[in-house]
């Protein structure tokens, strides 16, 4: 069995961050950017595998985890900034930017704004464009926000399903648990803005240079498998998978078929010292 890479956690200004790496030199580095209501040990499993083979770096988004709040009405550009802050202070150079769900919508920000600094793109489980009807239902769940932490059952599940399977059981117990650490105000602000965020790529898409993955799930009801295939065919460099039977939290709940996906996207794009995976067993 392969070691853990050491763990390094530090703090620039105010974002908490998280290092792991291997021990030979010149590995590629991935930065992993979570949702909205998570933190980064959302991406352990992520973490786990990658370390072994890559730099891997994740953060606390702005009002999450022991990140500072973003501004009272932040837009897309002040939580790519703080992607840049990572990145600088870091000293990653050109790095691929994985984010799901809210850090997908960051993460594509931040490739077309920063196109030095992104590599090669993963957006997973984000949302492009949404329908009326979803349009309606995100405005609805905005309205009920009202300072303190939400009653997250209806999110839960939405995520696995009504009555999901008994070995999801303690992953959903665990999701829970990072619900319930939020930090109300940061949640809330940065919901909003996540609320009508669909369309702000739209017109910028089509500007992406990196390489683009978007990446969700079948049964995933908000960011669906219309909606990656839309951005894919939008970006000059993108395609779309969408992993049978999994829904928003696919990552967390079945890792294995995610690594797999993202390992194949890398190794589709690498360059020639990017590092051997062992494709992960389902």
């Amino acid at each position: 069995m392969a070691e853990t890479p050491p763990v390094q956690d530090g703090h620039v200004g105010k974002t908490r961050f998280r290092v792991m790496q291997p021990a030979h030199a010149g590995a590629d580095t991935l930065v992993f950017l979570h949702g909205v209501g998570m933190q980064l040990e959302f991406w352990q499993p992520q973490l786990a595998y990658f370390s072994q083979n890559c730099r891997c770096v994740a953060y606390d988004m702005l009002g999450h985890g022991d990140s500072p709040l973003p501004p009272a009405a932040p837009t897309l550009a002040d939580y790519s900034a703080q992607f840049l802050d990572v990145v600088e202070h870091l000293g990653l150079g050109r790095v691929t930017f994985i984010g799901h769900s809210m850090g997908a919508l960051i993460a594509i920000d931040a490739a077309i704004r920063y196109p030095d600094r992104v590599e090669r793109l993963v957006a997973m489980n984000g949302v492009y464009d949404r329908t009326p009807a979803q349009k309606a239902a995100i405005a609805a769940r905005v309205d009920q926000l009202d300072g303190t932490v939400p009653d997250w059952s209806a999110t839960l599940d939405r995520w696995f399903g009504g009555e999901p399977a008994a070995d999801a059981l303690a992953r959903r117990a665990s999701l829970h648990d990072l619900l319930m650490r939020i930090q109300p105000e940061g949640y809330a602000r940065t919901y909003r803005l996540f609320s009508v965020s669909d369309q702000v790529h739209v017109d910028t898409l089509p500007t992406l240079q990196a390489p683009a993955l978007f990446l969700t799930g079948e049964l995933d009801p908000n960011s669906t498998p219309a909606m990656s295939e839309a951005m894919a065919l939008a970006c000059p460099n993108g395609r779309a998978s969408i992993l049978p039977g999994e829904r928003h939290m696919m990552s967390y709940v079945h890792p294995a078929s995610t690594d797999r996906a993202i390992t194949e996207f890398l190794h589709e794009t690498g360059t020639e010292n990017l590092p051997v995976f062992r494709s992960p067993t389902p």
